[in-house]
């Protein structure tokens, strides 16, 4: 297993989170998935956050994150699905008159610890192939 540390602690928190659109509209199609992706390897990127493994799927999204855990999950969830959703609305949209809202205001979260990561990471892998 690989630790992090940060000034005072040191850690391994791996999350997996599944979110999706707002009535599990299948609006994660014709680039609008590509351009998700983008942003949020850039956001993550930006928050120190590590992405393991990630699938955008057409009405949802899985994403295996490291987060220290002075930072917190909900604060990395809440961050990347407010960014996207202004930025995607904005670049696509189309996607203002399909829903009020890009995302649901929920999320699933499962700490990755009872499971294998290389079980999770395959799950994600493998969500286009079914």
């Amino acid at each position: 297993m690989i630790y992090k540390s940060n000034y005072n602690i040191v850690y391994s928190c791996k999350y997996h989170i599944v979110f999706c659109p707002k009535y599990r509209r299948k609006v994660l199609v014709n680039g609008v998935d590509t351009r998700l992706k983008e942003l949020v390897n850039s956001i993550c990127e930006e928050l120190h956050v590590d992405i393991i493994e990630m699938e955008i799927m057409p009405d949802y999204v899985h994403i295996l994150l490291g987060v220290d855990p002075q930072f917190g999950i909900h604060k990395a969830v809440k961050t990347i699905k407010g960014t996207t959703s202004r930025i995607l609305r904005q670049e696509f949209p189309w996607l203002r008159s399909q829903i009020p809202r890009l995302w649901t205001n929920s999320y699933f979260c499962s700490t990755i610890g009872g499971a294998p990561l290389s079980v999770i990471k395959q799950y994600i892998e493998n969500q286009k192939s079914k």
